[in-house]
């Protein structure tokens, strides 16, 4: 693989995108428990994925202030890349009421 950086953060920007365009939208609606549990899955598949495909593979991320393995730049990156996702649509769906 020539850019393992560049594998994951698409990789996470593609789920991302899909469970905050499509799976949310269609299956949880403004209801925050359901988003919260179908989170739990869907921010397990980058995790899940890259663990495959680096796991002991000796693989090093550059996180711009330090290098680290493949589970905390997955991790990292997925949060940077949900955050404002779940921001925006939990302010569009009114979501905070029903917490």
């Amino acid at each position: 693989m020539a850019n393992p950086e560049l594998f994951v953060l698409l990789f996470n920007a593609v789920v991302t995108g899909f469970a905050y365009f499509y799976i949310y939208p269609k299956f949880c609606g403004s209801d925050g428990n359901k988003i919260a549990i179908y989170d739990l899955f869907v921010g397990s598949i980058p995790l899940l994925i890259t663990g495959i495909i680096f796991w002991g593979s000796g693989v090093t991320f550059d996180l711009i202030i330090f290098t680290t393995n493949w589970f905390w730049f997955t991790l990292a990156t997925y949060i940077a890349f949900e955050t404002p996702l779940m921001l925006w649509y939990f302010k569009k769906h009114g979501v905070w009421e029903s917490l």
